[in-house]
């Protein structure tokens, strides 16, 4: 382990809870080990490892975060994307990579969708020549957390979301069995549905989607109307 991440294992170890764990491993459907760390807690020790240790070094952030990511515990992580989080608009275009290392690698909804929004989708607002060539080959891959990174980056561009991009994609996934990729393109279009109703309620009604994709991009307009 990076000695940086030292002292944050310290704390992490001093604030386990069994109980806790084993309640969050079931939810993850047992792929995880976990502290058993809340998100409210966490927050606060990484906010004190922070005070005490500040963050690391552009140099040493690729290593810092694989090796976050070779712990079996979910919560190290948890930690390497916030972090990444906090350091994403002062990164260099190359920055993709280790972005696309943390989506194949360990993959779940967890850190996918926390990835996706918050990582990739400020990469390309950051370096937006970068966007068709990666998000295209992704959506063109093989890789399911891949190809949902695809759909979702734009989850928070609002009025700037780019509607031919998004709707290529889900053209490209149109037939998907992959409950992951049908719920994406459900909540990448009720996300789009919030700044521009009319759009999407004309979309889904002349595009071939999923039960699942059409009842999520219509959730909150119907909750909205109801």
């Amino acid at each position: 382990m990076h000695n940086y991440l030292k002292p944050l294992q310290q704390l992490f170890e001093q604030n386990a809870d069994e109980a806790i764990a084993v309640g969050a491993k079931k939810y993850m459907r047992n792929r995880y080990e976990f502290y058993g760390i809340k998100s409210p807690l966490r927050k606060e020790i990484i906010r004190q490892f922070y005070k005490e240790n500040g963050l690391p070094d552009y140099d040493k952030v690729e290593e810092i975060v694989k090796d976050c990511w070779q712990q079996p515990q979910r919560e190290f992580q948890y930690f390497a994307m916030e972090m990444l989080k906090n350091i994403a608009k002062k990164a260099g275009k190359e920055r993709i990579e280790l972005y696309e290392f943390t989506i194949v690698n360990k993959s779940w909804w967890d850190t996918v969708d926390f990835i996706a929004a918050n990582l990739v989708g400020t990469h390309f607002k950051l370096f937006p020549e970068m966007t068709i060539p990666s998000a295209s080959k992704w959506i063109d891959s093989d890789n399911m957390w891949l190809q949902r990174t695809a759909i979702l980056f734009q989850l928070k561009y609002k009025k700037d979301t780019d509607t031919k991009l998004l709707t290529g994609f889900i053209d490209k996934m149109q037939g998907s069995k992959e409950f992951f990729i049908n719920k994406a393109i459900g909540w990448a279009l009720r996300e789009y549905s919030k700044t521009n109703a009319e759009w999407v309620i004309n979309f889904t009604e002349n595009t071939q989607l999923s039960n699942l994709s059409k009842r999520e991009a219509l959730k909150w307009l119907n909750r909205k109307n109801s």
